[in-house]
């Protein structure tokens, strides 16, 4: 698999995969999410996402929503504490129509009072929508008080407060502030030759004024774990327990993201769901998350379980902790959380959308993309002392962190 690269002289970079499909995909993902908002801003950077697709210099609302969907494009974009992300699917034939829209959304965009004021109602009830999602709500909760007092645990949504306070001028001056060209990828999957697409990026993208990032982002002092149960509304218990996590950089993420994966991952046969569900029928969802930042990280497990359930679905997770902490995988445990990860990541990246928005994350954090064989050699170099290593980092219970939504 070939990945070509280009950066243009604003600082912009592209990264591409050719493919054969009849479809191509192309992400624009911006280094800039809700850890760059300031205090009261909660929930700009996600609103700034919504209302960039309410109208440009050149093409009305209407216009700009129907412009790739009526010629049958999938669009879509998201907002993460760390990057915002616009990409669409589309027919090959419609590369230059997607790029010439994306470049009019990201740099001519309006954003007109009129829409701005019906968008606050559409992202308040986005947020009450959690509100009424405990299974969702604790996950941010949970971040929230992990990351307590710094921007990355701040929720993506905001507030309802700071959401009524957004105004325009708040905008454009987080867009003039943290959009900055070399914080920008624009990344490509389809069937397309490598300098037409960069001719067409050129065109589109090329003429944005050079705004490089000068100063870095605040970065994260781990604090003491801290243990809260909540009384709620709920028909179940919910809980979280977890501990910091590695960041991007770190050596031993990879490591992390295979126990990760051992532990609560998708598979019926995780660790947990076995121990949890299979075994003792105590909770019909339990997971775990591994989510690596800049420079830090958390990995939570989290649970759904009877209310009277609690401390033994508690103790078996925390059994589960202490096998990978006290004994080394052995040779057959090891080679089997392997392959399930490899097949895993393969079947991930056997979606090419899925594989674009993974190479312009990969150009943010690294400037490069490794090839699928890369990553297969980093998994299967991992051995068993490296992840009972990584185990005693993260998985030690009186480093955990803890809380529970718990039945009034």
């Amino acid at each position: 698999m070939q990945y070509q690269f280009h950066t243009l002289s604003n600082g912009i970079r592209i990264v591409h995969r050719p493919s054969e499909s009849l479809v191509g995909h192309l992400v624009v993902m911006i280094n800039t999410g809700t850890r760059d908002e300031e205090h009261g801003e909660e929930g700009l950077a996600h609103f700034i996402e919504h209302v960039i697709f309410k109208g440009t210099h050149s093409r009305k609302l209407h216009q700009v929503l129907g412009h790739l969907e009526n010629i049958g494009a999938d669009l879509n974009a998201y907002t993460t504490k760390e990057e915002t992300c616009l990409h669409a699917s589309f027919l090959n034939d419609h590369y230059p129509r997607a790029i010439a829209f994306f470049a009019d959304i990201l740099f001519n965009s309006t954003f007109p009072e009129k829409e701005i004021e019906k968008e606050k109602d559409v992202v308040l009830d986005e947020i009450n929508s959690y509100k009424d999602s405990p299974a969702e709500l604790i996950f941010d909760e949970f971040e929230e008080m992990l990351f307590k007092g710094h921007p990355l645990g701040r929720s993506i949504l905001g507030t309802p407060a700071t959401v009524k306070k957004i105004s325009r001028s708040k905008i454009l001056s987080f867009i003039s502030g943290h959009y900055h060209t070399d914080q920008i990828v624009i990344s490509s999957v389809g069937n397309l030759p490598f300098n037409k697409l960069i001719k067409m990026v050129t065109a589109a993208f090329g003429s944005a004024g050079i705004n490089p990032r000068t100063s870095p982002r605040e970065m994260f002092v781990p604090r003491p774990p801290e243990q809260v149960v909540q009384p709620r509304r709920v028909f179940q218990t919910h809980c979280i327990l977890g501990n910091y996590a590695y960041g991007y950089g770190h050596r031993n993420r990879t490591a992390l993201a295979l126990l990760n994966n051992l532990l609560g991952g998708p598979a019926m046969n995780s660790r947990l769901s076995m121990a949890l569900r299979e075994r003792n029928g105590l909770s019909y969802n339990v997971e775990s998350v591994y989510t690596p930042y800049a420079e830090t990280g958390s990995f939570m497990v989290y649970l759904g379980i009877d209310n009277g359930s609690t401390e033994r679905a508690l103790d078996l997770v925390y059994k589960e902790f202490r096998k990978l902490i006290d004994k080394t995988l052995g040779v057959m445990q090891l080679h089997t959380a392997k392959q399930q990860f490899i097949g895993q990541l393969a079947i991930s990246f056997d979606s090419n959308l899925n594989d674009a928005l993974s190479m312009a994350k990969s150009m943010l954090v690294y400037n490069n993309v490794d090839t699928h064989e890369v990553l297969i050699r980093k998994i299967n170099a991992l051995t068993a002392s490296e992840l009972q290593e990584v185990a005693k980092e993260v998985f030690n219970i009186s480093d955990l962190s803890m809380l529970v939504y718990k039945k009034r």
